[in-house]
């Protein structure tokens, strides 16, 4: 069945059979009402295929992220979805294990295969690379990097001030000797509100108290080992994601550790599980789902045309969380 074999049973033309699928145009309803028709009682579907390479459109998004296994970058590419779906754009995720060959490698294929848009939750490449991309043609949306192009719009959650205040509610009971689970780096705004937070307490910064992890569970529980193992261990520790606090948690308990008796521990993101694991788990709420759906909506006003302007930069506020792994300890 073609399109244009609807178009003879309805009686109407084929170019108006389009613009019964494609909305772009005023139809009758009656019209419209014997074209469905025809369409559902024959199973015609439409040549997506052929519609996307008249129109050059693919209708499709791409969003590269570190670790899909990670609830925050799940919970993320699910609030890009759904703002693109409500507009008929599908959305396809590329995995680069924070690896930044394969980062740079799935930008380039995506944009081969003609996405309209690319939304980059890992960004491991320079932003130099970024801008040659960008120059190619489809607009982009980037996370935590400092990109400057008119097609590339940034969103971040607000790090800094969430580790501040996530650090500061560890130092409220007199506590000195508060350590830090970076990622990899500096984990950036994180590293820095973390320091932030000594400083505006008086308590020097020492580097001794503050580990890396890769943003695992594993991780955290090998840095937490680590911190575990000095002559003076850390009394509280901030972990700069959740996977991290819940393995640190199992390296604390392995050692004999009870939380927050011994040590407090507070994360990052608010993932689904830091509410079941016992103790449940004081965090930084990230604000995962909303990113990923103004993510959604700042493509969406470039593709339809309602923003021809320069580059937009948008920062969402966290939260912090308290639950009962960071309790203060009475007297």
């Amino acid at each position: 069945m073609t399109i244009g074999e609807v178009a003879e049973l309805a009686g109407v033309s084929p170019t108006t059979v389009s613009h019964v699928f494609s909305g772009k145009r005023a139809v009758s309803s009656a019209t419209r009402e014997r074209v469905l028709e025809i369409v559902q009682t024959l199973g015609y579907r439409p040549n997506n295929v052929a519609r996307n390479l008249r129109t050059r459109q693919s209708r499709m998004i791409a969003v590269i992220v570190p670790d899909i296994t990670n609830p925050f970058y799940s919970v993320l590419t699910r609030g890009l979805a759904d703002a693109m779906s409500g507009a008929d754009y599908g959305t396809f995720v590329c995995n680069t294990d924070g690896d930044v060959t394969r980062e740079q490698r799935f930008v380039e294929d995506v944009l081969d295969r003609g996405v309209d848009g690319v939304v980059m939750a890992a960004v491991n490449v320079s932003p130099e690379a970024i801008v040659a991309l960008a120059d190619l043609g489809p607009p982009f949306v980037c996370m935590g990097t400092d990109v400057q192009h008119p097609h590339v719009d940034r969103i971040w959650a607000d790090d800094i001030a969430g580790a501040r205040e996530a650090t500061a509610h560890l130092l409220t009971d007199g506590t000195h000797r508060v350590g830090m689970i970076q990622g990899p780096d500096d984990s950036g705004g994180r590293g820095e509100g973390y320091r932030d937070a000594l400083a505006a307490a008086g308590v020097p910064y020492r580097p001794e108290l503050v580990e890396h992890g890769n943003w695992t569970r594993q991780g955290g529980y090998a840095a937490m080992r680590r911190l575990l193992s000095q002559n003076r261990p850390p009394e509280a520790v901030f972990c700069a994601n959740d996977l991290m606090a819940i393995g640190a948690m199992d390296a604390a308990r392995e050692q004999g550790c009870s939380i927050p008796d011994d040590i407090r521990l507070v994360g990052f993101d608010d993932i689904e599980a830091a509410t079941l694991v016992s103790p449940a788990l004081t965090t930084v709420r990230n604000p995962s789902y909303e990113t990923g759906r103004t993510a959604g909506d700042l493509l969406l006003s470039r593709l339809s045309g309602g923003h021809a302007g320069g580059q937009r930069s948008l920062v969402l506020p966290c939260e912090l969380i308290v639950r009962a792994s960071s309790q203060v300890r009475p007297g």
